[in-house]
């Protein structure tokens, strides 16, 4: 028995490769160690594939590295052969009630320290070693230590399951794939875990992405907090300012005010807050469920990947809207305002301003209550039905289809004279007017010889005849336009020009948000392009406006 022990533990000091004493001990970039002229030969043998493996990790090397003495085995390999004597095996070495134990050691068992999916079985250091040293052996897949390997047999055919059909969703043999699931749909294991190993990265990428933007969302609401309470603490001590030099009269009205502003501000901060709270619990839940799905990548059983990869629910739908969108106010400056021109005024308006100011305070709104539209089934949420207001046609252009459809002629069409009608420019306007969130569509039909086409809106007060610059679309800073030629696109505004890139389409997306002051052009085909996107301020309703040369026709677009 002693003799026993004394040799399981002379391995640890054994050459992998000659299975004896390590002489000349020298160890690898990896930490394995062998003797110097063992680990030499080896290599030598794969000189010509260019690259050099360690074997028993099989970590490969390029160029061969240069080996290094081991000093300190080769002193303790040296006081082994003068003792002769050694310690048994540490205990924290044999395997316990929660180890996997090695399937060939006889007696007390060591622990495992890889299994063999293809053995199905599990093996301590030393046992290990041959599927390092033997060619069959080392086309083995080595694992880390399982106690399940049994669940990889077949219970029908005792087989190992290899094999996964995709109608049952179960991992079988090959025996089953030919029997009862002869007419499914099978594939190898690995092949299916292959699949689903792809799955389940573009679902951790998706996770990982959303827990970017929600961060971005989360330190966006910590600015606007910061920027809101900047700004209502400034509004209160404005506000007690003007009250201060003010007859006792104005006092109450000054309590009343700063209690609303505050009241006002309350509100807004806990709106931030709580979103921001929920958007924080989101990344938690985001970055747990990342990590569930590492683990799960990690598994290197194939069957055991399979096995767990339904159990594990798909993300939750995000809580809130893919951006967080802060309404452009000057958040409690307005108030301050407010109050400066009601100074001077006497008892007799009191009652009136304090209907005023308390109705400007209310108005302070950070979160914008909807994103902007993506698809373009978002954009026909708002589309308007828009046509053409013949009292503003010019002369030479001819309207059809209910007023929807324009073209050039060379004919007069003896249009009665009206003040709204365009006398210089080939232009027309639309009938409605345009407030609010708006969408609509134009079809545009521009050929080689035939003119161009501009698509526009425009403030109901531009020009009607003169200079381009009065009256022309997007020459003058009361309209905008975006000029289709055959093969390209341009955008004017106030007689400047800029080139837009993107492939040309007969359709092209207008989609304007009044309030915000957003006004989009967009190509319409399978998926919607931004072309162009202007941010300003709108000050007056705008109207579509459409500018047709030569003979181009352009239709708006029926869209509901």
């Amino acid at each position: 028995m002693a003799q026993q022990e004394f040799h399981l533990d002379r391995g640890r000091f054994c050459c992998s490769i000659c299975l004896d004493l390590l002489k000349d001990p020298v160890t690898t970039v990896c930490g394995h160690s062998y003797c110097k002229s063992c680990i030499n030969s080896h290599w030598d043998k794969g000189e010509e594939r260019g690259s050099y493996s360690c074997p028993q990790c099989r970590q490969t090397f390029t160029p061969r590295p240069v080996l290094e003495k081991n000093t300190m085995l080769a002193d303790l390999v040296e006081e082994l052969k003068k003792t002769g004597l050694q310690a048994a095996p540490a205990d924290h070495c044999y395997a316990g009630p929660e180890d996997v134990a090695c399937d060939v050691c006889n007696g007390r068992k060591l622990k495992a320290i890889k299994s063999c999916l293809v053995c199905l079985a599990s093996f301590c250091e030393k046992h290990l070693q041959l599927h390092f040293q033997s060619a069959p052996f080392m086309k083995h897949k080595l694992v880390e230590p399982s106690e399940k390997l049994q669940e990889n047999i077949c219970s029908r055919h005792d087989e190992v399951m290899k094999m996964f059909c995709r109608t049952d969703q179960q991992c079988i043999c090959y025996l089953c794939s030919v029997e009862e699931h002869k007419d499914h749909d099978t594939v190898s294991a690995a092949a299916e875990r292959t699949e689903r190993q792809r799955e389940l990265g573009l679902r951790r990428q998706t996770i990982q992405q959303r827990v970017q933007d929600t961060e971005k969302e989360v330190k966006l609401l910590q600015q606007e907090e910061k920027a809101l309470n900047g700004s209502a603490d400034k509004a209160v001590e404005d506000s007690e300012e003007i009250f201060t030099g003010m007859i006792r009269l104005l006092e109450k009205r000054s309590s009343d005010v700063k209690q609303q502003i505050r009241s006002q501000q309350q509100t807004e901060v806990s709106r931030v807050r709580e979103l921001q709270e929920r958007l924080e619990r989101e990344i938690t839940e985001l970055k747990r469920k990342d990590q569930e799905l590492k683990q799960l990548s990690d598994t290197e059983d194939h069957n055991q990947f399979l096995h767990n990869y339904p159990s594990l629910s798909p993300p939750s739908g995000s809580t809130h809207s893919s951006s967080i969108r802060i309404r452009p106010l000057r958040y409690f400056e307005d108030v301050t305002a407010a109050v400066s021109q009601v100074r001077g005024r006497l008892q007799d308006i009191l009652s009136e301003t304090e209907t005023e100011i308390l109705q400007i305070v209310s108005q302070v709104d950070v979160l914008l209550p909807q994103p902007e539209p993506e698809t373009r089934a978002d954009f026909l949420r708002y589309s308007q039905e828009i046509t053409l207001d013949p009292d503003t046609a010019y002369k030479y252009l001819l309207l059809s289809e209910g007023n929807r459809k324009v073209r050039w002629t060379s004919e007069d069409q003896s249009y009665s004279d009206h003040p709204d009608r365009f006398t210089d420019w080939p232009q027309v306007l639309s009938r409605e007017s345009l407030t609010g969130r708006c969408y609509w569509e134009v079809e545009v039909e521009v050929e080689v010889g035939l003119g161009d086409v501009f698509v526009a809106v425009t403030y109901k007060n531009i020009s009607r005849a003169g200079h381009p610059n009065e009256c022309l679309f997007g020459f003058n800073d009361k309209s905008w336009s975006l000029r289709c030629y055959v093969n390209s696109y341009n955008f004017y505004y106030n007689s400047i020009q800029t080139p837009v890139s993107g492939p040309v389409s007969s359709r092209v997306g207008v989609y304007l948000d009044h309030s915000a002051g957003v006004l989009s052009f967009y190509r319409v085909s399978d998926t919607m392009t931004l072309l162009h996107r202007v941010q300003t301020t709108f000050t007056q309703p705008l109207y579509a406006g459409v500018y047709v040369w030569s003979g181009s026709p352009v239709e708006l677009c029926k869209l509901k």
